[in-house]
């Protein structure tokens, strides 16, 4: 995930200061240095690096922080703030034309992911702004796999694409388009255009005279996060040539350092609109610059995951899922259900994240779920009757044997996947009943490396510990074993 580097490396910079109460102005230099380092190591601009160190030293000293008795959190806060400006301030919303259509041109260099952002965006903006009918423009004629690219997405979601093949000026199909769209009633009409594999006047020219032609209310680029630096370059070359009106930064979940994200927006003062976060045609999300400063400092990010909850999550499904948990009827068929649900909204690695404090839990950056070990999960309850299923509590160790057999799985893994479902199962009751004190004592038995539930039903797949923790807690087990027996002898 980008930023990954940058936020354990701000997170250490920042708590490495105040441990004793107060800082000097020594502690406080010492953390800007560190602070500098982890911008410019995650391929922030120089120029903007130094500008926000400056803005952070000069608040710190001009605050009380160095009076302060809880200086971390003073700075932590300062540097949210800055962090928070620095990408935007504000989450800046697309441009809909007051009368339709609205006209919208994806511009952005080959390779960057242009004509699957169309994809995304078509979607996000009837599901979310309830626009009806987009129509997707094949405007790339220089790369013939653009238009049946973009046919395959438009399939894929139900939208319509207009299209002339590869032999007609991209302006005349740009303006045929929207002649098309108005008659058909298309409330959004989304331009995908060439790109090349660096930037170049021949270009330019070509998106310039689009752009003439069909007068957009919005011009996004589209970046790869990728890129590094050089996706500033790019942003400020097409911001030049044709006065963009915001960026997708796409590739943001890969391995990058995520520089681009942190520069863009300060070298050429246009806004970042969306971040790509996977090939899927909805990993699409709105950009909205504090939260992202949250999750880069470890403080979650919990209006992103109740947004995403909302959208995944059917209410009646959830308060008859609580009503089962409450009465502690919860089975194998609602067990997985859960799982598919949460998993409709990313990685559990980086929905926990999302929690504030959760990054605190030692053993938390070792802890994933991966789509090999779900589908392991679901292979052994497949291979349960449906009475079995229903009824958890019945599956005795002939029956464990047998389901063991039908997954291709050693009975351990049966053994442990039901021990685990138990304590889960115990742990939601307890909690939807009003027996625990809610997220402090979850919180504890998940350090213990007990299983449980976050939010009320994700399935733990297993102790949160470190490697080194879990090879003690195995030669401790094997000791263990070995006594048992010379007593036994």
């Amino acid at each position: 995930m980008a930023f990954e580097g940058l936020s354990e490396r701000l997170q250490g910079a920042i708590s490495s200061v105040g441990k004793g109460g107060k800082i000097s102005e020594a502690d406080l230099r010492q953390m800007m240095r560190e602070i500098r380092l982890a911008l410019l190591e995650a391929d922030v601009n120089f120029k903007v690096v130094k500008k926000f160190v400056k803005q952070v030293n000069e608040r710190a000293l001009g605050s009380d922080v160095l009076k302060s008795l809880s200086p971390a959190q003073q700075v932590v806060k300062i540097v949210d703030e800055e962090l928070t400006d620095l990408m935007g301030g504000e989450r800046e919303p697309l441009n809909m034309a007051s009368q339709p259509p609205t006209v919208m041109m994806m511009v952005g260099l080959q390779g960057a992911g242009k004509t699957t952002t169309v994809g995304k965006l078509a979607k996000y903006i009837t599901e979310e702004l309830g626009k009806k009918k987009p129509l997707l423009v094949a405007g790339d004629v220089y790369r013939p796999a653009a238009v049946d690219q973009l046919k395959t997405i438009g399939q894929q979601l139900g939208f319509e694409v207009y299209d002339e093949g590869t032999q007609v000026s991209p302006v005349e199909i740009a303006k045929r388009a929207l002649d098309q769209a108005k008659l058909n009633g298309n409330q959004v009409v989304i331009i995908d255009t060439a790109g090349r594999l660096h930037v170049n006047e021949e270009l330019m020219d070509e998106l310039r005279n689009i752009k003439a032609a069909v007068n957009p209310d919005e011009i996004l680029l589209t970046v790869d996060a990728m890129t590094g630096q050089d996706a500033v370059n790019v942003a400020d070359a097409f911001n030049e040539a044709l006065d963009i009106t915001g960026v997708v930064i796409t590739k943001l979940d890969g391995d990058t350092r995520g520089g681009a994200a942190l520069s863009i927006r300060s070298i050429i003062d246009k806004p970042i609109k969306f971040t790509g976060q996977g090939e899927k045609l909805d990993a699409l999300e709105p950009f909205y610059p504090d939260r992202m400063s949250s999750r880069i400092l470890g403080m979650g990010d919990m209006m992103t995951l109740i947004e995403k909850a909302q959208k995944d999550f059917d209410e009646a499904e959830a308060e008859k899922m609580a009503g089962k948990i409450k009465d502690a009827s919860f089975d194998f068929n609602d067990f997985v259900a859960q799982m598919d649900q949460v998993n409709k909204m990313g990685s559990i690695k980086d929905i926990i994240k999302m929690i504030p404090g959760m990054n605190k839990i030692p053993g938390l950056d070792e802890f994933d779920v991966s789509e090999k070990e779900m589908l392991r999960v679901k292979a052994i309850v497949q291979s349960m009757t449906p009475y079995e299923r229903e009824n958890p509590d019945e599956i005795s160790q002939s029956r464990r044997r047998r389901i063991a057999k039908g997954c291709g799985l050693d009975l351990q893994a049966v053994n442990q996947l039901i021990k685990q479902f138990n304590q889960t199962r115990q742990v939601m009751s307890q909690m939807s009943n009003g027996k625990m004190s809610g997220m402090n004592k979850m919180m504890k038995r998940m350090q213990g490396g007990q299983a449980g539930g976050i939010g009320g039903g994700f399935p733990d797949m297993g102790p949160m510990m470190t490697p080194e923790q879990a090879a003690k807690q195995k030669e401790e087990k094997k000791l263990r074993r070995m006594l048992k027996k010379k007593k036994k002898r």
